[in-house]
């Protein structure tokens, strides 16, 4: 896919709101080679999608063997819409807690007094993370009204094929 194709796909309105929840599903290939599925907060910077986590998560070592990767964002209502990206886990180790790990709890409700207590209790848990960074190469916005899984597309099409002019 190209990029002006997948910049056509993340700049739509209902993209762009997707972008702004703070969790998706993160698809990857385990060590074992089998594939997992983990629930993981994001931040979209405009570019990139950004996910933090801890030095020691037994996902890094997959991701430096395997760098490819799935993300999922969607919603709990019905029809579902969702955001499917791919790309490749570029992963920096940083010290102390990245910008981005702060933004994604941003949502959240607490109270001033919660939040405060929150980010001590981070910064004392981590002395670093690994920024998991995913530039997408991949998109497709599905809504259940003007998208559809490529599937049912393909089926709609075929049908409409096969119907007398």
């Amino acid at each position: 896919m190209d990029q002006h194709a997948i910049d056509e796909v993340l700049n739509r309105p209902l993209s762009q709101e997707l972008l702004t929840r703070d969790l998706a599903r993160l698809a990857f290939i385990a060590l074992d080679g089998t594939p997992r599925s983990i629930p993981i907060g994001i931040v979209w910077n405009g570019t990139e999608i950004v996910m933090c986590t801890a030095t020691n998560a037994r996902k890094i070592p997959a991701l430096r063997r395997d760098p490819a990767v799935a993300l999922t964002i969607d919603t709990e209502s019905h029809p579902p819409k969702v955001l499917l990206i791919r790309g490749q886990a570029e992963l920096d180790v940083v010290d102390g807690i990245p910008d981005e790990y702060f933004k994604w709890n941003g949502t959240y409700e607490m109270t001033p007094e919660q939040r405060a207590e929150w980010e001590e209790g981070v910064k004392s848990l981590y002395d670093g993370m690994v920024r998991v960074v995913v530039k997408p190469t991949w998109a497709k916005l599905i809504d259940f009204e003007t998208t559809l899984p490529t599937a049912i597309e393909e089926l709609m099409q075929r049908q409409k094929e096969r119907q007398p002019a």
